[in-house]
């Protein structure tokens, strides 16, 4: 096995305070697979550096971590015989009462490697859900949880333990087998998935409304999406002067943010930041966290902030794709997508000058309509320049109309500056009637001309 130690004080993905507990992780990594790896594909040091940011996000003090390369994936233990003694000695050594597993375990597997290592045992998919349990804020959010970590959870019932045996019932002493505590167990899961799933109805219901009161008013929706530790959260506080939570860690935000912003020439928009995206996402997660990424399929502007400073950006950029295409969006703004894409290039001020440089000349080189924006979330650089941008993107397909207004119509100058982007304003020396130039959402123009009678 190949070890990797890593120093916890330079850990950038480490957060601060006392950890959970001591814990291993270990990445499994099959040869065949690793020799013909495309560059767009995530290597296996590039994968337990991950998975080790994964552990660290919920506290755990990773006291070691190591790849281990396979032959083929055994049914009984994933890994081979020797392999499992080797890492039973170093759990023992260790003192460590976890073992984070970088890859997707039957139950079987599981529960085998528990009892040859004496420790408990996490897969990947267990851990991502650990971790969303933490994060997860709001009521739907905690509901949708729950549902995908007792689905998880209602696979893993095996018969391992001794309060699991049957139990004798029915009437008199003859009686057939009563209910065994594992099936007592499943029948209870079942019960709570049953209640979430009504309580989850009426949660939406509720978001299905809040969403319908923001079509009567009409805002345009600018969605950030990406990978997680992209740099959402830090973009969507500097671009709206909110407080949401954004640390340099693995999923800091999971539950859907909205705060409405007037870019510089007026138009008024709704800014949504979502959950990260991640390689190998548990699929029951994407189902559960759909309702979340509703804001992202109704948008109608799309920022994929990407960390250009990532050594695996573009092994990053291929995960996002493969999601956004899973909700039914064309990450290259196909003809159905009306170009609602924009690339944000995020984490410049990590490059040095020269880099910036060549990303820079890389950017130009592209077509108006697919080219990212270079900026740092940190710094301010660039965000002027991404406000511009999506300001034209917006301002494609919506129509332009000219008015004139009497002097003294001060609630409709008002109403016009609230409701639609004033590109122009002057004044007639001679008459005194003000001449805006209005550019507004094409499902309200029939309202202006209505309204200024036009």
């Amino acid at each position: 096995m190949q070890p990797r130690r890593r120093d916890t004080r330079a850990d950038r993905l480490s957060p601060t305070g006392s950890a959970t507990g001591r814990a291993l992780v270990i990445e499994p990594a099959l040869r065949r697979q690793a020799a013909y790896a495309a560059a767009t594909d995530r290597g296996p040091t590039a994968r337990l550096d991950e998975a080790v940011g994964l552990a660290c996000a919920i506290g755990l003090q990773v006291e070691y971590s190591g790849i281990v390369m396979l032959g083929a994936v055994r049914p009984a233990t994933y890994i081979g015989k020797g392999k499992v003694e080797e890492i039973a000695g170093i759990v023992k050594t260790q003192d460590a009462g976890l073992v984070v597993m970088d890859c997707a375990l039957s139950p079987v597997q599981q529960r085998n490697l528990e009892k040859e290592w004496g420790a408990k045992v996490l897969d990947r998919t267990g851990l991502i859900l650990e971790i969303f349990g933490r994060r997860a804020r709001t009521r739907e959010g905690a509901l949708q949880v729950e549902h995908a970590h007792l689905t998880y959870q209602k696979g893993r019932l095996v018969r391992s333990w001794t309060h699991l045996e049957r139990q004798r019932g029915g009437f008199g002493f003859l009686g057939g087998p009563g209910e065994t505590q594992l099936e007592a167990d499943r029948r209870m899961i079942e019960e709570r998935l049953a209640k979430i799933e009504g309580e989850l109805v009426k949660v939406k219901r509720t978001r299905e409304l809040h969403r319908e009161s923001r079509r009567r008013v009409p805002y345009p929706i600018v969605a950030l999406v990406g990978y997680t530790n992209a740099g959402k959260s830090t973009l969507f506080n500097r671009m709206t002067q909110a407080r949401v939570l954004s640390a340099d860690m693995l999923f800091s935000t999971l539950d859907p943010t909205l705060r409405a912003v007037d870019l510089p020439h007026g138009a008024r928009v709704i800014f949504s930041d979502t959950v990260g995206f991640i390689s190998d996402l548990p699929t029951m997660l994407i189902a559960a966290f759909r309702a979340t990424l509703e804001e992202v399929i109704e948008a109608d502007i799309i920022l994929h902030v990407r960390d250009v400073s990532h050594e695996d950006a573009e092994a990053q950029l291929t995960d996002v794709e493969d999601i956004l295409r899973q909700l039914g969006i064309d990450p290259h703004n196909g003809p159905g997508n009306k170009q609602k894409l924009i690339e944000v290039w995020n984490k410049i001020d990590r490059l040095d000058a020269e880099e910036r440089a060549r990303l820079a000349n890389l950017a130009e080189r592209r077509p108006v309509d697919a080219r990212p924006a270079l900026v740092s979330a940190i710094t301010g650089q660039g965000i002027d320049a991404l406000s511009a941008a999506i300001e034209a993107r917006l301002a494609e397909g919506r129509p332009v109309i000219a008015l004139e207004l009497d002097a003294a119509d001060g609630a409709g100058v008002s109403w016009l500056h609230r409701h639609t982007e004033v590109i122009g304003k002057t004044v007639n020396e001679e008459t005194g009637r003000i001449a805006m130039t209005v550019r507004v959402d094409a499902a309200r123009a029939d309202e202006v001309r209505e309204k200024f009678g036009h």
